[in-house]
């Protein structure tokens, strides 16, 4: 699995915490946010929910690891875009039922609101629970079938009511655009991508 990190300006001190929580899987970590307050350009949850519609699109990751101060600014972000489904994520109770049920592609911590003693425990809790059972795998047992028949309504609806990937990038605010463009890494990971690629003319 390839999994993006996309820590936004007011969560960047936790960007440590969740590397760490993450380093014992085998997996692809791709840490693309902001990794320090300092760091520049400043990306706010408006340019980090914009960087996880365009990987999520051009299948340039499996997953997104977002979040902000309380995780609802980069939930409501992420959720703007096509084919991007995101959970909430307190605890591992969160994480374990969003990945059976929902099986979502994005999930948004609350990174300074509650985050106190054992915080980043709790972190490498929610991990253990998101990845445990097979993504959608449903619960309870009786409702699988309901439940993936429901998770594919969804795609359906979202390409419904989104515009094209490339169709957003073509009318968002330059501004906007350019702190994308500026951010190294993610620009990086579009490069080395067939898809990504072709959506770095917009940027």
């Amino acid at each position: 699995m390839k999994i993006a990190v996309i820590n936004e300006v007011s969560a960047s001190h936790r960007n440590a915490d969740i590397i760490a929580a993450l380093a014992k899987y085998d997996y692809e970590i791709y840490n693309l946010g902001m990794t320090n307050p300092d760091q520049k350009p400043e990306l706010t949850y408006i340019h980090t929910g914009l960087m996880t519609g365009i990987l999520l699109n051009a299948e340039v990751v499996d997953l997104v690891v977002g979040g902000c101060g309380t995780g609802q600014g980069f939930l409501n972000s992420a959720m703007q875009y096509p084919g991007v489904f995101c959970g909430l994520i307190s605890d591992p109770l969160d994480a374990w039922l969003f990945s059976q049920i929902n099986g979502g592609n994005c999930i948004s911590l609350a990174l300074n609101k509650g985050y106190g003693w054992a915080a980043d425990t709790n972190l490498k809790f929610i991990f253990e629970k998101l990845f445990e059972p097979e993504m959608g795998s449903g619960y309870p047992e009786h409702r699988k079938e309901s439940q993936r028949l429901s998770r594919e309504k969804l795609k359906e609806l979202s390409g419904y009511s989104h515009k094209g990937m490339n169709e957003i990038l073509a009318s968002t605010d330059r501004e906007v655009l350019v702190r994308l463009a500026e951010a190294r890494d993610f620009r990086s990971i579009l490069e080395n991508s067939k898809n990504g690629n072709e959506m770095l003319k917009y940027l």
